[in-house]
């Protein structure tokens, strides 16, 4: 059997890809493309079908007042799954935590978007992304959508009216 150039982390990233696509089948490349919700995510999904990504949507998580031990348990099982699939990919997994961590029991949950922008607090809005962050990360979670704040540039409708002078900077502040 040859080597696993692709297990290897000093081989080059080019030789590992390559290697990788080379041994992958088609349905694995289409399953590494795929992103499942957490609530139909199973050892038939992660560990045979290979799926690239899980993702917890608003209001989907492990039980009622899940902790965040008890969500990193969670992902790590499915990480576990992932990593037994036939050439051990793991997954990534996501969560929506535009207004905090908010699937996550005593968690902090932030104001929307449009609201923390109506601020023009930048520091502000770097503090919220990084408890957000740290409570995200504290969770066994790698991949989110963050809070993000944009400042309009049209008036979208009756309630929104941002100035909109040539010499006004607009600024997006992700976290």
């Amino acid at each position: 059997m040859d080597p696993c150039i692709y297990k290897d982390p000093y081989a080059p990233v080019e030789a590992r890809v390559k290697d990788l696509l080379s041994r992958m089948t088609l349905n694995e490349k289409v399953a590494q493309m795929t992103q499942i919700e957490r609530g139909v995510a199973s050892p038939y999904y992660l560990r045979d079908l290979a799926v690239g990504s899980v993702l917890s949507v608003g209001g989907s998580a492990p039980f009622k007042n899940a902790l965040s031990s008890d969500w990193a348990d969670m992902v790590d099982g499915f990480q576990r799954l992932a990593l037994d699939s036939r050439l051990g990919i793991p997954i990534i997994y996501g969560i929506d935590a535009v207004h905090g961590n908010s699937g996550v029991y005593g968690t902090t949950i932030f104001p929307h978007n449009v609201g923390l922008g109506s601020t023009r607090d930048a520091d502000l809005i770097r503090r919220i992304g990084i408890a957000t962050a740290l409570e995200v990360r504290a969770s066994g979670i790698n991949y989110t959508f963050a809070p993000c704040v944009a400042g309009a540039l049209a008036e979208l409708c009756s309630h929104l009216r941002l100035k909109q002078d040539a010499d006004d900077e607009h600024k997006c502040y992700t976290a």
